[in-house]
């Protein structure tokens, strides 16, 4: 883990004799760069707090590109075997955050969380995690309300950043996506759309268990990550390939997937997130009112599995007595053992 931002990665799992290494890595990470130190360190996972750009100041204060959390050094309390824990004393709004990854015997799985204490007040949050794509991946989710194209412009051509789906654009599947050109794009199968970089939302209410996949066919094995949606009932997905030819991106950040479970309205940050946003006016939750005596966990499960080379998507993901069934498409089914009390369903 990389104290600045306490970013998670690399992280290899062990699939019998061969290892598999799915999160991203910035290219310019070996590079001296102008840029915040969240870019600085691009990295696998991190938690954000607040979630989003935070170009909109809220009350007084002011935060940066997914907050503190995300650009400062945390102190490591911790690190023993399969165990990381470290702490961040927040200066813009008082309180505490902590993040413990640990792993453990016999298992494919990487356990996170992050917990919030001493914080007052409505404040937006979410994991931000990457997958680089060195072959095809097949992209499933669980079960959303609607999805929706961010309703901005996400990337400025004036300034080197070009985008392809349809601004705004709501829709019930992955596979049929507007784009801007009149067409549709299957968002479900990554990379694609090179030259481009896209980002919508998916949107669900704030009960049960969430859960994400790749799927990668060419390399044997599957990706998954599992969370508790009460805290983290949304999940957006950020399309890097290519589309960035301002520095440090330079058109080379590609075949980049972000897999971003939040509780916030898109990327905008805390003063959107926070307020009646369209998302918040139909019921659905952008942010979560922190009092100081509370303690907020926001835990999540990562892992891999070995997969046969004609795998197809994940078609569920159930809860079992001692792990999770994940039934594929194709016919085919693995059943890692987890321990699922640690997501506090």
């Amino acid at each position: 883990m990389c104290i600045l931002g306490a970013q998670l990665a690399p992280v290899v799992f062990k699939l019998g004799n061969r290892e598999v290494s799915p999160f991203h890595i910035a290219p310019w990470c070996e590079e001296t760069i102008d840029a915040p130190p969240i870019i600085q360190v691009l990295r696998g996972d991190f938690f954000c707090l607040p979630f989003g750009g935070n170009s909109t100041a809220y009350g007084d204060e002011e935060h940066p590109l997914h907050g503190e959390t995300a650009n400062r050094e945390w102190t490591l309390i911790e690190n023993s075997k399969g165990r990381i824990v470290c702490e961040l004393d927040l200066e813009i709004r008082n309180g505490r955050c902590r993040r413990e990854v640990f792993v453990k015997n016999d298992e494919t799985a990487v356990y996170v969380a992050s917990s919030v204490q001493g914080m007052s007040g409505p404040m937006c949050f979410g994991n931000h995690a990457m997958l680089r794509f060195r072959t095809p991946g097949l992209v499933s989710t669980s079960e959303f309300e609607f999805g929706q194209v961010f309703p901005g412009e996400f990337d400025i051509p004036a300034q080197g950043g070009y985008s392809s789906l349809k601004p705004g654009a709501k829709f019930q599947r992955l596979e049929v996506v507007p784009m801007a050109n009149g067409s549709v794009a299957d968002l479900s199968l990554y990379p694609a759309r090179e030259g481009f970089e896209d980002l919508v939302q998916l949107v669900a209410r704030s009960e049960g268990i969430g859960w994400n996949s790749v799927v990668f066919p060419e390399e044997g094995f599957l990706w998954y990550c599992l969370r508790n949606r009460r805290t983290l009932p949304h999940t957006i997905l950020w399309h890097s390939n290519g589309g960035r030819h301002y520095a440090p991106w330079s058109g080379r950040h590609k075949g980049v997937l972000g897999i971003e479970d939040v509780n916030a309205y898109f990327h905008y940050g805390l003063a959107e997130s926070a307020s009646s946003n369209p998302f918040a006016v139909e019921g659905f939750s952008t942010a979560m009112d922190f009092t100081p005596e509370s303690t907020v966990r926001i835990p999540t499960i990562m892992g891999v599995c070995e997969v046969g080379p004609n795998a197809e998507h994940v078609e569920s993901i159930q809860i079992q007595d001692e792990g999770i069934e994940i039934q594929l498409r194709s016919g085919e089914v693995v059943s890692p053992s987890l321990d699922l009390d640690f997501l506090q369903l």
